[in-house]
């Protein structure tokens, strides 16, 4: 299965930009395939911005993830007793 994450462009230098992944996770990843400006949301898969979000779809997909990540915590927590 593939997974991309939402993230925020912090900096831009060439087809590199520096984003934050939220929680202080900050990673360099390639900006080549979108057109992306600091300050926006990008959905980034291996190392790579596929598509620029808005900061509400960004938040959304995010709570979402977190709504998944939670429910698996719970499901192998309840298979530990």
């Amino acid at each position: 299965m593939c997974l991309a994450i939402p993230a925020k462009i912090v900096n831009i230098k060439g087809d590199s930009a520096q984003v934050d992944f939220g929680g202080g996770v900050l990673r360099e990843v390639n900006v080549a395939l979108v057109d992306a400006k600091i300050g926006e949301y990008v959905l980034v898969h291996a190392g790579y911005a596929i598509q620029v979000l808005s900061e509400e779809e960004a938040q959304e997909t995010l709570r979402l993830w977190s709504e998944v990540l939670e429910a698996a915590e719970a499901e192998i927590a309840s298979m530990k007793t």
